[in-house]
């Protein structure tokens, strides 16, 4: 979420970089959200100088009242006596029709100070993230920006197979029993399938390790506020499960549960960085009718998937950003595979993300690109939304989050298939060999 100080001191800067995103009806929606703001700071000082006069003139008359009685008390006079108590009582009655008005004017501008507040909220809630400078203009995943390539196209036979066929020919796969348990794009991994499965899982969590990263093993369901920290509900799009019954969400990423342990949190400098690394099946409604782009392993309903998270000081994210780049670099040319990286213009980010990186492996068969990675710096953003600080010089600062699949298995095994096909079978990437235990499918 953005913070409001910003925006109001950076109006034109929020406007364009909302429109890089091609947020509609930027200008009017940042203007509507000042107007807003101007407001309840108008209530909340009428307000708090309503409570301050409340608070002075009550406790100066209940001083001169208690003046009045204490010199009702030393009188002798008896009429002189009653004369005091009669204007003690007229004042105490003229202090409750006071108190009363005070108290009733200021009920109505806490009710709309809560109005205004909820407004406010709604509408910040509604805003995107502001793009890096360094994202490129555009709208869809055509305008998107190739900063690195590697390695080369497999030399395949004319009759190739896509993964589909490879999969039912060596039954490691099954899509049909997956579609009779549950539904479309929940396959079950069989023998050899399930195996690579687990090495796949078993290589990236031990990559991440080797790097420093500290594995977490979260839950899979999250609750509404873990789903609003960092920024999947409210869910715009219809992407996440619900369970219904218990206001739970199944998670769409292991990023979700994982940066929540960060939620309401102040870390102290020596705390970070910050740097976690989980596995997790992942589940997402995506949408997508039948065809070669979302047949097989293209597109899935449940998938695993390895993802790493780090939580920087704002001056250190980029290079932490870097950093989780060279990471997932480092895996795909492991495995063998064929990659490029694009950096995402502005209208293909998602709606957290200030600056976001996609890895895409080649699909020999397919002859196609696959997205396996996406590595992103949400630098505030998700902060603000968690609360998510740190204690500096004695001042409480927001932290930078950025996460990174490393890697997302099903397109990367799809690939690996494709590519690996071979007249003695399925060749197995020489790095997996140890963790699967054979060395063909």
């Amino acid at each position: 979420m953005l913070q409001l100080p910003f925006i109001r001191d950076n109006r034109d800067l929020t406007i364009a970089g909302l429109r890089k995103k091609h947020f509609e009806n930027a200008e009017e929606i940042i203007d509507s959200l000042l107007d807003i703001d101007q407001q309840r700071r108008t209530i909340q000082s009428k307000l708090d100088t309503s409570r301050a006069e409340l608070r002075t003139n009550t406790r100066g008359e209940y001083i001169r009242i208690e003046m009045l009685r204490s010199t009702s008390a030393r009188s002798s006079d008896e009429v002189e006596k009653d004369a005091i108590n009669k204007h003690i009582e007229a004042q105490l009655s003229k202090l409750k029709e006071y108190s009363d008005r005070s108290k009733a004017s200021i009920k109505v501008l806490e009710e709309n100070l809560k109005e205004l507040e909820y407004r406010e909220h709604t509408v910040l809630t509604s805003i995107p993230n502001l793009p890096h400078e360094s994202v490129p203009a555009g709208r869809t995943a055509e305008d998107n920006e190739q900063v690195f390539s590697w390695g080369n196209y497999p030399s395949l036979p004319v009759d190739a197979l896509p993964h589909w066929e490879l999969i039912k020919k060596a039954a490691i796969i099954d899509f049909e029993l997956g579609n009779k348990i549950t539904g479309a794009g929940f396959p079950v991994y069989r023998g050899k399938g399930a195996r690579i499965q687990r090495a796949l899982i078993n290589f990236f969590l031990d990559e991440a390790l080797a790097a420093g990263y500290l594995e977490i093993q979260p839950p899979i369901l999250i609750n509404e506020a873990s789903g609003f920290g960092t920024g999947q509900l409210p869910d715009k799009e219809g992407q996440m499960y619900e369970a219904t019954a218990d206001k739970l969400y199944l998670i769409p990423t292991a990023e979700v549960p994982i940066t929540n342990i960060y939620r309401d949190v102040i870390l102290t400098e020596s705390e970070l960085p910050v740097k976690n690394v989980g596995y997790t099946p992942c589940f997402r409604r995506e949408a997508g009718s039948w065809g070669a782009h979302v047949r097989g392993l293209n597109r899935l309903h449940q998938f695993d998937k390895v993802e790493i998270v780090q939580i920087r000081k704002p001056e250190d994210s980029y290079a932490a950003l870097d950093e989780m780049l060279e990471h997932v670099k480092g895996l795909l040319q492991k495995l063998e595979l064929p990659f490029r990286i694009l950096r995402l213009c502005g209208g293909d980010m998602s709606f957290t993300s200030a600056l976001t990186y996609d890895f895409e492996v080649w699909s020999g068969a397919q002859q196609r690109w696959l997205e396996c990675s996406s590595v992103s710096n949400f630098e505030t953003y998700q902060a603000n939304r968690l609360k998510l600080r740190y204690k500096t010089e004695g001042k409480t600062q927001l932290l930078h989050t950025l996460n990174g699949s490393a890697l997302a298995l099903p397109r990367i095994l799809a690939a690996m298939l494709e590519n690996n096909q071979t007249s003695e079978g399925i060749r197995i990437p020489k790095v997996l060999v140890p963790y699967c235990g054979f060395e063909f499918v």
